[in-house]
């Protein structure tokens, strides 16, 4: 658990992250989900809509450390321009953000802000798709194959059985028991668009590399999160 929360966010400490974090993940990605919830509400108390979504967007960057949003940044260098297989893993590893991985971020902001301001402060909405993402993250770690044999941060979660069914089947059942409860017909098309999403990345990243890396995992948590946001701030 506490791997996992190291790992996912800046509370407990550094650690090496293994392949033992995984089934935490789930739990780890509610309760930022949940926290987030909480940000959401006390802002809400405070300001208007527009400036507790860019309160809850902000929050969410401290809480993970821009962990994913660095993640999703490298992906979209590494994955999206017309590239040699070799030369995209080789941009993913650079230090530096070129034009697709800032478009991908500004993009995503901008969506994740504009679904908050239009949607009233859940912490079940939060909860349920930021458990959903962590789940996604855990299963894909252990069912997509890991492309950079020369090891990386990511390579440490195959250590360890797999046990990706049952990560799978309790992080899905806690996220829909939370994302169903805000709202059964917006919930279930928000989540099954988040997991969507998420999956789309993983197959982009199959196509254009040959499996995940840990920067490709952030970015199907992220892109998922902010799809299952757009989907639940649609006119239901």
């Amino acid at each position: 658990m506490r791997r996992a929360l190291s790992f996912l966010t800046p509370i407990g400490g550094a650690s090496r992250p293994s392949g033992s974090a995984l089934p935490w993940f789930p739990l780890v990605g509610a309760g930022l989900g949940l926290a987030l919830g909480g940000v959401w509400w006390a802002a809400a108390q405070v300001w208007g809509p527009t400036v507790a979504a860019a309160v809850v967007v902000a929050a969410d960057l401290g809480l993970t450390g821009l962990l994913h949003l660095d993640g999703l940044a490298d992906a979209a260098d590494g994955l999206l321009p017309h590239l040699p297989r070799a030369r995209r893993l080789a941009v993913m590893a650079e230090p530096g953000v070129g034009a697709f991985g800032v478009g991908a971020v500004g993009a995503v902001l901008l969506l994740r802000f504009a679904a908050l301001a239009s949607l009233r402060p859940s912490w079940l909405l939060l909860g349920g798709l930021w458990c959903a993402s962590r789940t996604w993250m855990a299963v894909a770690a252990r069912t997509v194959p890991y492309v950079r044999p020369e090891g990386g941060l990511a390579s440490a979660f195959l250590e360890g059985p797999g046990r990706p069914v049952p990560v799978a089947a309790v992080g899905l059942a806690g996220s829909c028991a939370m994302i169903l409860a805000w709202q059964p017909v917006a919930g279930a098309a928000s989540l099954a668009a988040a997991i969507l999403a998420a999956a789309g990345v993983l197959v982009l990243a199959r196509r254009r590399v040959g499996g995940f890396t840990g920067d490709v995992l952030g970015a199907s948590g992220l892109v998922g999160e902010t799809v299952g946001l757009v989907v639940a701030a649609a006119r239901w």
